[in-house]
């Protein structure tokens, strides 16, 4: 975590909790905002050549303005195949976290990947836990 920035400790304990449940690397930027990220074991291959790149492979999340009741602006973002599309979407939704986006990066990658966005407003364990939930059949 970024040392020169000036959080609550109750912020940093929450930060490192977000990104445990989350499986990732948590740190934390001005603003402040925790910020976590993860990779994947996606293999891919773009343009005929393999990729292991972090803008293949990485997903973050994300929590910010976090207000007295303990609940925070979150975000998350991944790489998913397209066949996995339609069950994380229904997955998040189903935990009450809006999909945002839904988009291609690459042209010619093999298989076809998406990447999907995601949002709430709630408290930022609950977001880590609904997330986790949502992707583990990602692998």
């Amino acid at each position: 975590m970024a040392e020169n920035v000036k959080v609550s400790p109750r912020f940093r304990r929450l930060c490192i909790q977000f990104g445990n449940i989350l499986g990732g690397e948590s740190e934390i930027d001005a603003g402040p905002v925790c910020f976590v990220t993860r990779m994947t074991n996606l293999t891919e291959t773009i343009l005929g050549r393999r990729t292991r790149s972090p803008l293949v492979q990485m997903q973050m999340f994300s929590f910010e303005s976090l207000d007295k009741a303990g609940r925070a602006l979150c975000l998350g973002e991944t790489a998913v195949h397209q066949n996995q599309v339609n069950r994380l979407m229904s997955n998040l939704r189903r935990r009450g976290i809006k999909v945002t986006a839904l988009h291609n990066h690459w042209l010619k990658e093999n298989p076809r990947l998406m990447y999907m966005h995601w949002e709430a407003i709630m408290n930022p364990v609950v977001f880590a836990r609904r997330t986790k939930d949502s992707i583990k059949f990602l692998g």
